[in-house]
């Protein structure tokens, strides 16, 4: 993956650019499944309107220009590098030359991966390697990914707020020893006062 995306940056001439304009929305973004064989989504979707402009992200040769899968399909390739663009009424024709910004067609409705809306889903391979095609962009939009449910819940509980010590609390404690002593007095003194009462009785 690095030597790939290190390929992309020292290729001459690589300018790339949005494939609409104004800048547009990403509706779905890259998502490479874990093994080639399983879902993903190898590449994003962006934001547009049927008849839109399709411009050449990136410049390069017209290796496809037709239909593909009942959709149309622009690759543009440059070395091991290509660019795919889908679903797209083509304005060029294989073996064309161009460069970034230029027409390539017109994004169609038919196919769509964001129906109702209409959207174009831009792709991009390093040899056989789908990477993300916003990797191509000097200046390209953050995502922010949601918080996990362990996440939420540390960010929602409070923080634990300990009592304040009272200045009673914080007074020792008198010694055990120091109890049984007061408890000893108090009960000899009611046993001298009870015989101390006996004994005025009987005289």
């Amino acid at each position: 993956m690095n030597l790939a995306l290190l390929s992309l940056a020292i290729l001459p001439g690589a300018t790339s650019d949005w494939p609409l304009q104004p800048r547009p929305e990403v509706v779905h973004g890259f998502e490479l499944p874990a093994k080639p064989w399983l879902s993903g989504h190898r590449g994003v979707d962006l934001a547009g309107r049927p008849g839109q402009p399709v411009l050449a992200a990136t410049p390069g040769t017209i290796t496809y220009a037709g239909p593909l899968a009942g959709r149309g399909v622009i690759t543009i390739t440059t070395g091991a590098r290509r660019t795919t663009y889908e679903p797209v009424v083509p304005a060029v024709s294989v073996g064309t030359t161009v460069q970034t910004g230029a027409v390539i067609g017109r994004l169609s409705a038919a196919g769509s991966h964001c129906l109702p809306r209409a959207c174009l889903h831009w792709g991009l391979l390093q040899g056989k390697q789908y990477l993300n095609p916003l990797t191509l962009i000097p200046n390209r939009p953050v995502r922010l990914l949601p918080l996990t449910d362990q996440q939420a819940q540390s960010a929602r509980a409070p923080s634990p707020v300990l009592p304040t010590p009272r200045a009673s609390d914080t007074s020792p404690a008198p010694p055990d020893s120091n109890q049984r002593t007061a408890k000893l007095i108090i009960a000899a003194t009611a046993a001298l006062t009870l015989t101390a009462g006996l004994l005025i009785r009987r005289e």
